[in-house]
């Protein structure tokens, strides 16, 4: 997974004893790279398109996987190309994005995150 500039310097900072927590992590949607921002986010629907929250499993050799399986509604007409992890269910700060597999969705849909993984040891 990528990480943006944002979470890898608060990334650093840790080991440097200034705190930084994420409470909450919200998946967000893209319909092409969002870069080192956040962008290309989805949006729309009926339901409406939104940020979802995820769990998390304790890390372990450097990586972590999610505990929940997530659902969120993707309007008609979309590509999803990217799935990306903010602090804030809406606006806050970009932490990174996952490449996956394309699908488009011609009617109203819902894409289930069924496995999610952060690796610190992938390059």
């Amino acid at each position: 997974m990528p990480y943006s500039t944002y979470a890898k310097n608060k990334l650093l900072d840790t080991l440097r004893n200034v705190s930084f927590a994420v409470t909450t992590t919200y998946l967000s949607l893209h319909s092409a790279s969002p870069g080192d921002t956040g962008a290309n986010e989805i949006s729309g629907g009926s339901p409406a398109y939104a940020r979802k929250s995820t769990v998390w499993n304790a890390a372990t050799g450097g990586s972590m996987d999610n505990s929940d399986t997530p659902v969120i509604d993707v309007p008609a007409s979309t590509t999803v190309t990217h799935l990306g992890v903010w602090d804030a269910v809406t606006a806050g700060n970009f932490l990174g994005y996952v490449d996956i597999t394309d699908e488009t969705f011609t009617a109203q849909g819902t894409y289930t995150v069924s496995d999610l993984d952060l690796d610190l040891n992938a390059a």
